[in-house]
């Protein structure tokens, strides 16, 4: 694909950016981005094309393109003059997401949401390389290549920072009442 676009394909690229911009807006939002995530990945791919060059063939194309907008939504972040509310990543991050099926349970569904807003906001309280790492790896379903070169770490580290990023995110989480009364779950009170 690359080499077709190389060779002044455009279709080839649009391809590209089809392929890619659910997981591209699912990271700009993952990472912060907020309401900004649809600039932010449009300007990824813009500065992706014009990085083509420097794309080597043969590696993974996801993510290279994650990297840049792991950069751009760094950049944009840095950038604003007020820092996004949890609360605006939260509706960012649930725009990214499909709606929730009309027949799930409501009780459920809620119990989702605020687990959901937890983790977001224990990620928040992570280290950028933490955050980054736990992101890659779980929120955009990378496995572990991908994420070492998304992030351009060696895979080792990825493993050392991801392993630590977990067990501070355990710390991070609140507990439910499976992790205070056992595997079995409460007393038999409903």
């Amino acid at each position: 694909m690359i080499a077709r676009v190389r060779a002044g394909e455009p279709e080839a690229y649009a391809e590209l950016v089809r392929a890619f911009t659910g997981i591209a807006l699912r990271a700009a939002a993952a990472l912060g981005a907020g309401s900004d995530a649809e600039d932010v990945v449009q300007q990824a791919f813009f500065k992706a094309y014009c990085s083509l060059g420097r794309f080597r063939d043969g590696s993974a194309f996801k993510p290279w393109l994650l990297s840049i907008v792991a950069n751009e939504t760094r950049n944009t972040v840095r950038s604003a003059v007020r820092q996004r509310s949890l609360v605006g990543r939260e509706a960012a991050l649930a725009e990214a997401e499909p709606l929730i099926p009309e027949s799930a349970d409501p009780a459920v569904a809620a119990l989702e949401g605020e687990r959901r807003t937890a983790l977001l906001a224990a990620l928040d309280r992570l280290s950028e390389e933490h955050r980054l790492v736990v992101t890659y790896r779980y929120l955009l379903e990378m496995d572990e290549t991908e994420t070492a070169q998304a992030l351009g770490w060696p895979r080792g580290t990825v493993k050392s920072r991801l392993n630590r990023a977990l067990r501070k995110l355990e710390r991070l989480l609140p507990q439910g009442p499976e992790g205070r009364e056992g595997p079995q779950g409460g007393d038999g009170h409903e």
